[in-house]
């Protein structure tokens, strides 16, 4: 350090040691304790009672308004009705007619709405679903020749429903159902003969 910066921190050191070392004991400033503060003004309900009616003014009342009328007496007397002779009951023995109840003709049968396949894919999805029966019903066959569990008998039952489902949809040109069942089918029976 230079010699005017050493000067220069004793001087600004002398003023403070001084206050330090001075000898008389300094109060200690307590800040004052916090005045309370005044209580914060409730706040406002968010909605108002609505105490206040308004009315209408009152409506005059015609007198006779309030009057009932009398009943009219008929001056003749009222004719009795005719009294009709009750149905005669059906006897046991007695054929009956039935009913002839008319119902609205049915609708016709609409075609189900189903995909448009070109002619070559249409083919190749019929074959698909073609050997998937063939081999689904090959292992059937197969697993049919040991004894089947009660699951395995609900197995072969799901198979057959799906192979029927599949010629159902290969029937009404639905090519691409017709595969999709027989390949559930062919899933199924595979999972038969491996025991699962």
């Amino acid at each position: 350090m230079t010699r005017a910066t050493v000067v220069l921190v004793a001087a600004l050191a002398i003023p403070l040691a001084g206050c330090a070392w001075s000898g008389k004991p300094k109060a200690a400033v307590i800040p004052a304790p916090p005045q309370p503060a005044a209580p914060a003004p409730a706040p406002e309900p968010l909605s108002i009672p609505q105490t206040r009616v308004d009315l209408p003014p009152p409506q005059p009342l015609d007198p006779a308004a309030l009057v009932t009328a009398a009943p009219v007496e008929p001056a003749q007397p009222a004719l009795a009705k005719p009294v009709s002779p009750p149905a005669p009951r059906p006897r046991a023995n007695a054929p009956q007619t039935p009913r002839v109840v008319e119902q609205p003709a049915p609708e016709p049968a609409r075609p189900p709405i189903q995909e448009i396949l070109p002619a070559d894919v249409a083919k190749q999805l019929q074959a698909s679903a073609q050997k998937h029966q063939a081999d689904a019903r090959s292992l059937l066959a197969a697993a049919q020749r040991r004894l089947l569990s009660a699951g395995e008998r609900r197995k072969v039952a799901d198979i057959d429903q799906f192979l029927k489902q599949s010629e159902q949809a290969e029937l009404s040109q639905d090519m691409r159902s017709a595969d999709q069942l027989a390949e559930r089918a062919y899933i199924l029976a595979k999972e038969l003969q491996s025991g699962k």
